[in-house]
Formats: C-alpha cells, sequence, structure tokens
C-alpha cells in the first residue's frame, strides 16, 4: 500500500505485523521504538537486524524476554558495522548456492557512542567496501546507558559526567562531530538525516534507502528524557524544536545531490530548544549567555551553508 499519512503507516504495520513489539524497558518518553518501529516498517522485506551495544539493546533483550520479532544480532559496540556486512555477504553466498530464495534487508541499529565513535572504523571500512545493508544511527548525544558520559555527538555547552559545568567550565568546550557529512565522504548512494518528531519524513527516508542498492545511513535525533533532563512528555516537542532552530536540520543526499527537506518559515531562537533541558541550563546566567550567542551564530551559518550546498547541487550539477 502507499504510505502518505501517519494513519496510512498504523495501517500498514498493522497489515505487517510489527517487527518490534511490547515487551522492552524503555524508558519512559524514550523514542526508539517509534524509531524502529518506523524504518523497519519501511521495508517490502523480511528483515535481519544487527544491533551495537547500547540502550537499545540492553532495554529489548532483558533475558529471558525479547522485543524483537525478527531476526535479530546483538554485537558490542565495535563491530554492528562489520558485523552487519558479514550478514550481507553470508547473505549473498547463500543466495548463490541457492540455499536461500526469499529477498531480506538488512538494517544495523547504534547509538550515537557506538556509531560517531567507538564503531566509526567499521561502519567506514563496510560502507567503502560497499556491501548492501543500511545503517540508522539514534543519535541522542552521549553515552547515555551507562551513565551520560560526552561523545563525538555532544553538542557545545551541554553538561555531561565527563564533562560537567561548574565554576572552571561551561560543559563541553567543542562542537559536535559532523558525522552525516565523514559518512557521505565515503560517496555511498543514500545519506540522510531525520528525526523523531517527523514520522512520515523518516519512514520515506527509510523506505528510500531500502529501495537503493548500496550500503546506507540514516542519522535519527532522539531526545533522551533521563540525561538531557526534561519531563518524558516533552520529547516530541523539544525533538521538533530542534529542527524548527535549525539546530538539526533535516536533509538528504542522494548520489551526491543534496535536499533540505524542512525549511523553517521562522527560524526560532535556540534558546526555545535550550531553556527546556537540564543539560543547558548553566548556559542562562549572565557570564555564560555569550555562549548561546555563539552557538546561534554557528547553527545559523551552518544552516545557510547547508543551503549554499543544496543550489549547486541541484542547479550547477556540483556532486557531494
Amino acid at each position: 500500500m502507499e504510505v502518505k499519512t501517519i494513519r496510512d503507516l498504523a495501517q500498514l504495520q498493522t497489515e505487517q505485523g510489527l517487527k518490534f513489539v511490547a515487551g522492552h524497558r524503555m524508558c519512559a518518553g524514550c523514542g526508539i521504538s517509534s524509531i524502529l518501529r518506523t524504518v523497519l516498517s519501511a521495508s517490502k522485506k523480511k528483515v535481519v537486524v544487527v544491533n551495537a551495544t547500547g540502550c537499545l539493546e540492553v532495554v529489548s533483550t532483558i533475558y529471558p524476554f525479547t522485543a524483537w520479532n525478527t531476526p535479530w544480532l546483538h554485537v558490542t559496540f565495535v563491530n554492528a558495522g562489520s558485523a552487519a556486512a558479514g550478514v550481507e555477504t553470508a547473505y549473498r553466498a547463500l543466495k548463490k548456492k541457492g540455499i536461500l530464495k526469499e529477498e531480506v534487508d538488512i538494517v544495523a541499529f547504534g547509538g550515537d557512542g557506538g556509531t560517531y565513535d567507538i564503531g566509526i572504523q567499521a561502519i567506514s571500512g563496510a560502507f567503502e567496501r560497499g556491501h548492501n545493508f543500511l545503517y540508522v544511527c539514534y543519535d541522542n548525544e552521549g553515552y547515555m546507558n551507562t551513565g551520560h558520559q560526552r561523545s563525538g555527538a555532544t553538542p557545545f555547552g551541554a553538561s555531561s559526567t565527563t564533562q560537567p559545568a561548574g565554576k572552571v567550565s561551561f560543559g563541553k568546550k567543542e562542537w559536535r562531530k559532523d558525522l552525516v557529512k565523514i559518512i557521505a565522504g565515503h560517496n555511498i548512494p543514500y545519506v540522510a538525516q531525520s528525526n523523531v518528531y517527523n514520522t512520515m519524513d523518516m519512514f520515506k527516508k527509510a523506505q528510500k534507502a531500502f529501495e537503493i542498492e548500496g550500503p546506507k545511513f540514516l542519522n535519527v535525533l532522539m531526545p533522551c528524557t533521563t540525561n538531557w533532563g526534561f519531563p518524558e512528555n516533552l520529547t516530541m516537542k523539544i525533538s521538533r524544536l530542534a529542527t524548527e532552530t535549525n539546530f538539526w536540520p533535516l536533509f538528504e543526499i542522494e548520489r551526491g545531490v543534496l535536499t533540505v527537506n524542512v525549511k523553517p518559515k521562522e527560524r526560532k531562537n535556540i534558546e526555545e530548544f535550550l531553556k527546556l533541558q537540564g543539560r543547558f541550563k548553566h548556559l542562562f546566567t549572565e557570564e555564560n549567555k555569550k555562549y548561546i550567542e555563539e552557538m546561534q551564530k554557528k547553527i545559523d551559518e551552518d544552516f545557510e551553508n547547508l543551503l549554499k550546498l543544496e543550489k549547486v547541487t541541484h542547479e550547477e550539477g556540483v556532486r557531494i
């Protein structure tokens, strides 16, 4: 069936049967299950899942229970990319020998710790070799399962347990790693950035990714109520504000052509996003407000550059 609305998607999931079901132990307000169900329902085939160690793996398979209703492989923080490549290679070999007949999609899930940092070497190798699978990062901007340590995805100014704000520090001094551009540098056919609040954007990007042969990457922002420090009923509001402030733009790069999917008519100030989260509360002092101004300047510059890249890839034939 053609999926145009949330209602269509719900009907599709009912017809397919959920590949990720009840019984997990995610925190109240966690959006990871929404990401999983949306992405997995975008495949028209059976799906094999490779799961890096992290929040998702811990809460979805508490012995003797599992929330996975599809073949699932748990690996370490380090090797989700290489394990997915191994699964894909084994699948091709079994198909070639005639042992397997049916078509399957392979998807790997990892948090930002296992994607931006610990697992990036394995992902890079798999993508450089051209393995046919989709990698999805649920990005909650820190090592949340082990106590809110900073990661390469943790934003400038955020307070974490390993880079806390206090008398001698305003929090993280470095800008977060631009992982989507790093992955795009591997010249793979499809790279995209989405956000948990925008279900249809996420579904369409996952659907497009599954239909493309070769390596694909989808980075999805997933606010962490526990360690970002906000009430569980604000997950979707904060997620939406991340895009409405251009903190987390939604875009895709298909065979080198960049398209920005959401362009806020009136960009909201970054304070609207920051003020709802405990990890940024220290920035709202007279001595630290300069860091908010610095953040706003960089966000505006980055989004302007993104629009310029979109223009040259569409109008001038330049490829990223």
